[in-house]
């Protein structure tokens, strides 16, 4: 089985790419989703953040209010660092836990949805890393006129993150996402072949 690293910084298209890949044939372990899992209500995740940040971080239905949080973490270093001990530790032992299970299932390439693979050292726990790219530009373009946030929070939550020239040099492979979804797919049926490849082998 290949365990594959897919990340981007934010804007980059890295939902994108996962989309065509399961349709490959892919198994998909998405972080969002296990992120969202770790502070679902009633869980330690949750019940860390409210011990640490107060009650207000619970919205009137019970589950974590992201606004509020994230009020507090954008644009404070150690606030985020704090959030980050909570909540990623959690992320981690529901990965394992998602990829032994594929395993188990028969699948040949996994791939790992992890935005935020370098930044939290996880390049030791994957056999390789796809990294997609976009210009800056583009990619703020996409937060402020596709996810509706304004030009001040798209900056702030691309300046959170590492550069991603910094990234490329330890990526496996590069996908460049600065264009359209047609010529997306076609570079990532391209890079789907050389994957599969990888996974006989392995």
């Amino acid at each position: 089985m290949l365990i594959i690293g897919l990340t981007g910084n934010i804007g980059a298209g890295k939902s994108a790419v996962a989309k065509r890949m399961v349709a490959l044939g892919a198994h998909l372990v998405d972080a969002d989703v296990l992120a969202r899992e770790a502070v679902a209500p009633g869980s330690p995740g949750l019940a860390a953040i409210v011990a640490r940040w107060g009650p207000a971080m619970i919205a009137p239905d019970g589950s974590l209010d992201r606004s509020a949080l994230r009020r507090i973490v954008f644009g404070d270093s150690a606030e985020r660092a704090a959030l980050d001990a909570i909540v990623h530790p959690e992320v981690a032992r529901r990965r394992e836990s998602a990829v032994s299970a594929a395993q188990a299932a028969g699948a040949k390439i996994v791939v790992c949805d992890i935005p935020l693979l370098f930044e939290t050292g996880l390049e030791s726990t994957i056999d390789c890393i796809v990294l997609v790219e976009a210009p800056v530009a583009v990619r703020r373009e996409r937060l402020v006129h596709s996810r509706g946030l304004s030009p001040a929070d798209a900056d702030a939550m691309i300046g959170a993150q590492m550069p991603s020239e910094q990234k490329r040099a330890r990526a496996s492979h590069v996908v460049d996402n600065s264009g359209t979804l047609a010529a997306l797919k076609v570079r990532v049926d391209a890079l789907w072949n050389t994957l599969s490849a990888e996974a006989a082998r392995a």
